[in-house]
């Protein structure tokens, strides 16, 4: 007990003292040393429970020269992450991969000047063990350099402006499934709500979209492509520029849901049916696919898969001596639901 009659709280030296090692040792298990044995790691631990012994963070940073912080910088608007579900599901597996790490995440939102400034300050390595990127937008240069900063980084998403680690799924492959599919059900008049071209995936799906296209021997037409930003009201602009160039369309690969439902929003307010006049495919694999109407056809891409492998890449190249760039392409799913399911007669 302490002189006012609080309890005190447990230190390193009982600890080492109730497992019957030395202070170093215990020192070395509760820091996560390789150096000890199994069977003096369990023991340790076991006393450390058993008190109920916190390391003190400050302590373990001057020792360590680890924070346990991971950083996740998200280049895009409040109301695109917020809005989007892809996001979500990202977060969701970096956080899950994080925890089980017992690392803690920084969420760092980057669309102004000011902000690119606050992160700027913050992202260094008395703040952070490592940062997380995504959505980076090749047209625009991160704002901090963190190459100079000796920090490991991690990019969701192939990026032309970022040579290092990254990890993302096949969107070439998605997309080309997607409109193989279309011309497998009859569809000949196919056009694309493109993805940005500043954003790799945007171009990535896109050259997707071309392949298949050829491959099904219809022959590009630039009037059947147009460009959205991956929202629901891009998806709906861009299906009134197709329709009012080319009327005779039946069926578009969205490279977002959220554009695919924009999409079939504008089909509707111009009496086209679909999937019977118009089929309608889109990319994500989104819960909303499931439930609109009709329910959409879509690629799937491992959302919450993606993040857990951003998160577990970052953690070895914080634990790694030297660091060796990696880029994992993670595989996606075709899922045919009602809305490129046309019904004859």
């Amino acid at each position: 007990m302490s002189v006012d009659g609080t309890r005190s709280q447990p230190t390193l030296e009982q600890v080492a003292a109730l497992a019957g090692v030395g202070r170093g040792t215990a020192s070395r298990v509760i820091n996560g040393s390789p150096q000890v044995s199994q069977r003096t790691r369990e023991v340790v631990m076991r006393a450390v429970e058993e008190l109920g012994y916190v390391p003190n963070q400050a302590a373990r940073t001057l020792v360590t020269r680890r924070t346990g912080t991971v950083a996740l910088v998200i280049a895009e608007s409040e109301e695109r992450i917020f809005g989007e579900p892809f996001f979500a599901g990202v977060v969701r597996g970096i956080s899950s991969a994080l925890n089980d790490a017992s690392r803690q995440l920084v969420l760092s939102l980057v669309h102004s000047t000011d902000q690119a400034q606050r992160i700027g300050a913050y992202l260094t390595g008395q703040h952070v063990d490592g940062v997380l990127l995504l959505s980076l937008h090749d047209d625009e240069a991160f704002p901090v350099d963190l190459d100079a900063r000796g920090l490991p980084v991690v990019v969701g998403g192939r990026s032309d402006q970022w040579a290092g680690s990254f990890v993302d799924v096949d969107n070439v492959d998605g997309a080309r499934q997607a409109v193989a599919h279309l011309a497998a059900t009859g569809r000949r008049t196919i056009a694309t709500i493109a993805g940005p071209h500043v954003m790799a995936s945007g171009r990535d799906r896109l050259d997707g979209y071309r392949d298949a296209i050829a491959a099904a021997g219809l022959g590009h037409d630039d009037e059947l492509v147009v460009e959205g930003d991956f929202s629901e009201h891009s998806g709906w602009a861009g299906m009134e520029e197709l329709l009012a160039r080319r009327p005779d369309i039946d069926a578009v690969f969205a490279a977002s849901d959220l554009m695919a439902m924009g999409a079939m929003r504008s089909l509707r307010a111009h009496g086209r049916r679909v999937p019977e006049d118009v089929a309608v495919i889109g990319f994500d694999g989104t819960k909303a696919s499931e439930t609109s109407d009709p329910p959409l056809s879509t690629v799937r891409q491992p959302l919450v898969e993606l993040g857990r492998q951003m998160a577990e890449m970052l953690i070895r190249h914080i634990d790694a001596e030297e660091r060796i760039a990696e880029h994992l392409v993670l595989p996606v799913e075709l899922l045919v639901r009602a809305s490129t399911v046309r019904v004859d007669g």
